[in-house]
């Protein structure tokens, strides 16, 4: 920051203060996707207490699930399915965080994860029944009319994820049971594979969702299957991935047994579900604190969260607990401050606000929430 600058902003603050007029707080907003309902739950946190105060709930679409939002935190997008497959834009108001849609982009698979590159110029998307991922250039908040790429990837594509140096795209296939590794242009737009293109999973696991330490040396690949964690270490000048080690963020003395892909199109003997599903692991989501120390997955059978202690130095993981929270919770997320995790649960009608213990990030129930039918998104925006 420049002196003048910084100076300017000195004199605005005791200004404020003067005329005894309050000054700017940073403000946090959680918006969660109602996938039944085709709606959004939009909140306020406030950041001492973890209490949410609710806001405008926000029509979308069909089926609405996958959110993202823009690095500058303009913009928040929506997958729908239904009347059609597109991607709405939806502007975000920084003073009350309300949801204004400004547009809405055909695509032409259904998506079960989308995300955007560090410059907010380009969304990629995976699709989990054609088996593709694509890239799509945005021009003021406006998707392209068509991908400049379409990706040929492997069975049941769950997600893609650019990494923090916006050079490194990984994409996770769960019938598949591959990560596929992909250079990134920032440029150009322009997407191609690593070398080697895909990694193979230990057997028996499934490839869902993925998160990235914050220093982006490692990277944590999620299995569906077991609720296991799968450690990567991440070259810096290669994009290219070695297995560390595979973490386990089941109790040790759980009663459920290892799951099969679910929805998977000519599944192996091996893949194939059980008849009876309800005693099978299936775990949904991963993400990690901002400032690292910690892990955390859910996993929907059991309707918990686990909690994992990081090693910043190794990678390393090491389960700290099991929390319950919402019934059947597919997606959450963590507030910037790295305090409190949010998560929504598809088979119920409320949201869980957890505080996160800053010493061993143990989670303590903070608050419940009432949202639409099959919550599963969670999307926290900090101004």
């Amino acid at each position: 920051m420049t002196p003048i600058i910084r100076t300017t902003l000195l004199r605005g603050s005791a200004l404020l203060l003067a005329f005894g007029l309050p000054t700017l707080h940073a403000t946090t907003y959680v918006y969660i996707s109602n996938a039944t309902d085709g709606t959004i739950s939009t909140y306020q946190l406030a950041e001492q207490t973890g209490k949410l105060t609710p806001g405008a709930t926000v029509t979308a679409g069909g089926n609405v699930m996958p959110m993202a939002v823009s690095p500058d935190h303009r913009y928040l997008y929506a997958s729908v399915d239904k009347p059609t497959h597109a991607v709405q834009t939806f502007t975000i108001d920084p003073a009350t965080g309300g949801l204004d849609k400004v547009s809405q982009s055909p695509v032409w698979h259904p998506m079960a994860y989308i995300s955007l590159d560090r410059t907010g110029n380009y969304l990629f998307a995976s699709s989990y029944d054609d088996d593709v991922v694509t890239v799509t250039p945005i021009h003021a908040g406006k998707l392209a009319d068509q991908p400049t790429q379409t990706l040929k990837t492997d069975r049941n594509t769950h997600s893609v994820h650019i990494d923090n140096s916006n050079r490194y795209l990984f994409a996770q296939t769960l019938g598949g049971a591959k990560v596929f590794q992909y250079r990134f242009d920032a440029n150009t737009g322009k997407v191609t594979a690593n070398d080697p293109p895909a990694l193979q999973l230990p057997t028996g696991l499934g490839a869902r969702h993925i998160a990235f330490s914050p220093d982006d040396r490692y990277v944590y690949v999620l299995d569906e299957l077991q609720d296991k964690v799968i450690t990567y270490a991440l070259d810096p000048a290669t994009g290219r991935l070695t297995q560390q080690a595979v973490t386990s963020a089941m109790p040790a003395d759980t009663t459920l047994v290892p799951g099969a892909p679910r929805f998977v199109r000519n599944p192996t003997p091996a893949q194939r579900p059980h008849a009876d599903t309800s005693n099978d692991i299936w775990a949904a989501d991963i993400h990690v604190t901002p400032d690292g120390r910690f892990l955390y997955t859910s996993e929907r059978t059991s309707s918990v969260l686990s909690a994992l202690k990081v090693d910043k130095a190794s990678g390393a993981l090491t389960l700290v607990g099991t929390y319950p929270t919402e019934k059947q919770p597919r997606g959450f997320a963590i507030t910037p401050d790295g305090k409190y995790l949010i998560c929504s649960g598809e088979k119920s009608d409320h949201i869980s606000v957890f505080d996160i213990d800053p010493t061993s990030g143990a989670l303590k129930l903070n608050g419940r929430y009432p949202v639409g039918q099959d919550a599963n998104w969670v999307e926290v925006v900090k101004f």
